[in-house]
C-alpha cells in the first residue's frame, strides 16, 4: 500500500471514530461499557477469522503471558470511555490521553531504572504542565455550567472523579507499554497476534457489566430513528453511531500498523500527533466544545513536549544529513 495512502486512512478512520463517539457521548454519557464492548467484539471476530485461522493457529507469545497484558488492557479501555460519563469534554479527554508520554517516563524511571537526556525531561514537565493548565481552565467550565450550591458541587465532584479515571486509566496504559517492552524483547513482535488476543481474552469480563450493556442496548433500540440513504430505511440513531464508531475504529487501528511498516518512525510520529491535533479542532469547532485561550495554551505545551520527546528535530536533521 502506498503511504499516503495509509495516511489518508489514518486522518479520516481516526477523527470520524473521534466524531462518532462524540456523538455517541453527548446523546448518552453512560455508553462506554457498550461502546467498548462493541469494539472488543468486532475485533476479536475479525483476529479469529483472520489472525487465528478459526483457531487453527496457535499464538507465538503463549497465552499466559497475554493474562496480565490482558487485564491491563482491558481495565484502561473500560475506564477511558467510561471517564466520558462524568461530565469529561472530549478535548479534555484527548489531551489527556496525548500526555502517555509523561506516564511512560515516570514509570520508566520507576520500574525499569532508566535514565533519560534532559530534553527528555524537559518535555514531561511540558507535557504535564499542559495537562495541568488545561484540567485547571475545565474546571472553571464545570463550576460555570453548574453554577453555585449544591448542583454546582455534584457537577464538580463527578468532574473529579472522571479526572481521577482519566489519570489512573494514563499511568496504566504506561505500564502496559512496559510490560509490553518487556514482553516482546523476551518473544519479538506479534502486533496483529497481540492485537487479536488483547480483544478476545477480556470479552468474558464485559459479564461484569452485562447488566448496564443491556440497558444501554435498550437505550440505543429507542433512540431517535436515522434515515440511511442508500438502504432507504431507517434505524436508531445510536446503534448507526456505534456501528460506525466500531468500523472507524478498526480502519484507524490498521491504518497505523501499515503507516509503521511502510514509513519511516519520523513520518508516524508526525502524522499521530498531527491527527490527534486536528480530531481536537474538529471537536472544538463542529460541537462547539468550550475551548479558552488556556485550553489552547495547554494543548500547544503538550503537543510541543510530545513532538521534543520524540526527538522529532533531530530525525529531520538526520534525516537532511543522509539526504546531502
Amino acid at each position: 500500500m502506498h503511504p499516503a495512502f495509509a495516511i489518508c486512512l489514518v486522518f479520516i478512520g481516526c477523527c470520524s471514530n473521534v466524531v462518532f463517539l462524540e456523538y455517541l457521548v453527548r446523546e448518552y454519557p453512560g455508553s462506554g461499557n457498550i461502546v467498548t464492548f462493541a469494539q472488543f467484539t468486532f475485533i476479536s471476530l475479525e483476529g479469529f477469522i483472520f489472525t487465528a485461522k478459526f483457531g487453527t493457529k496457535s499464538p507465538v507469545i503463549p497465552i499466559t503471558s497475554y493474562i496480565t497484558m490482558v487485564t491491563i488492557f482491558f481495565i484502561v479501555q473500560v475506564v477511558n470511555n467510561l471517564a466520558l460519563g462524568y461530565n469529561i469534554t472530549m478535548p479534555l479527554h484527548m489531551v489527556f490521553r496525548a500526555g502517555s508520554l509523561m506516564a511512560n517516563l515516570v514509570l520508566g524511571m520507576i520500574i525499569l531504572k532508566k535514565r533519560y537526556k534532559l530534553s527528555k525531561y524537559l518535555s514531561v514537565v511540558m507535557i504535564t504542565v499542559g495537562i495541568v493548565i488545561s484540567t485547571i481552565a475545565s474546571v472553571k467550565g464545570i463550576n460555570g455550567a453548574n453554577g453555585e450550591g449544591d448542583e454546582g458541587n455534584a457537577g464538580l465532584l463527578t468532574w473529579t472523579i472522571g479526572v481521577a479515571m482519566l489519570t489512573f486509566a494514563l499511568f496504566m496504559s504506561a505500564r502496559l507499554g512496559i510490560f509490553q517492552e518487556i514482553l516482546y524483547a523476551k518473544f519479538g513482535k506479534h502486533p496483529s497476534e497481540a492485537l487479536f488476543y488483547n480483544h478476545a481474552l477480556p470479552l468474558p469480563g464485559f459479564l461484569l457489566v452485562g447488566s448496564d450493556i443491556m440497558n444501554s442496548a435498550r437505550i440505543f433500540s429507542e433512540s431517535q430513528p436515522l434515515d440511511i440513504p442508500i438502504l432507504n430505511i431507517a434505524l436508531p440513531r445510536l446503534w448507526v453511531f456505534l456501528v460506525l464508531n466500531v468500523l472507524t475504529q478498526y480502519i484507524c487501528i490498521r491504518a497505523v500498523f501499515i503507516l509503521t511498516t511502510e514509513c519511516h518512525s519520523l513520518t508516524v510520529t508526525l502524522v499521530v500527533t498531527l491527527r490527534k491535533f486536528v480530531s481536537l479542532l474538529f471537536s472544538i469547532v463542529y460541537f462547539s466544545n468550550p475551548f479558552t485561550v488556556y485550553h489552547w495554551l495547554g494543548t500547544a505545551l503538550v503537543f510541543a513536549g510530545t513532538l521534543l520527546f520524540t526527538d522529532v528535530y533531530g530525525m529531520i536533521f538526520k534525516s537532511d544529513k543522509k539526504k546531502e
